[in-house]
């Protein structure tokens, strides 16, 4: 069994909708800003996959960008389907709780 700081018991948008929240097995919320992860993308199509260095240019990631659709990767992970057609990122349970952790939202 994972660790409950990296178990979602809730995922949904904030009351506004204008961000992602993500409520942990720990009883912490986290809350994340869609552009943000939109960069944060850890697809090889944004991340060298030999270097692990950022591909993306972040200027082309418009601001208003959105998740159209939110899909689980089995029990441990979410993929977004992105405004702008992005589709091939898997973001792991783990991942996102760090990202939080870290500030990027």
């Amino acid at each position: 069994m994972s660790e409950p700081r990296f178990t979602p018991s809730e995922i949904g948008p904030t009351p506004d909708g204008q961000r992602l929240r993500i409520e942990w097995g720990d009883g912490v919320a986290s809350e994340y800003v869609p552009r943000a992860l939109r960069i944060a993308c850890p697809c090889a199509g944004c991340v060298d996959e030999m270097t692990g260095a950022r591909i993306l240019d972040e200027r082309r990631v418009a601001e208003h960008i959105m998740p159209l659709e939110i899909h689980y990767v089995g029990r441990y992970a979410l993929t977004f389907v992105w405004s702008d057609g992005h589709s091939t990122g898997i973001y792991p349970f783990e991942y996102l709780r760090k990202l939080a952790e870290a500030g990027s939202d």
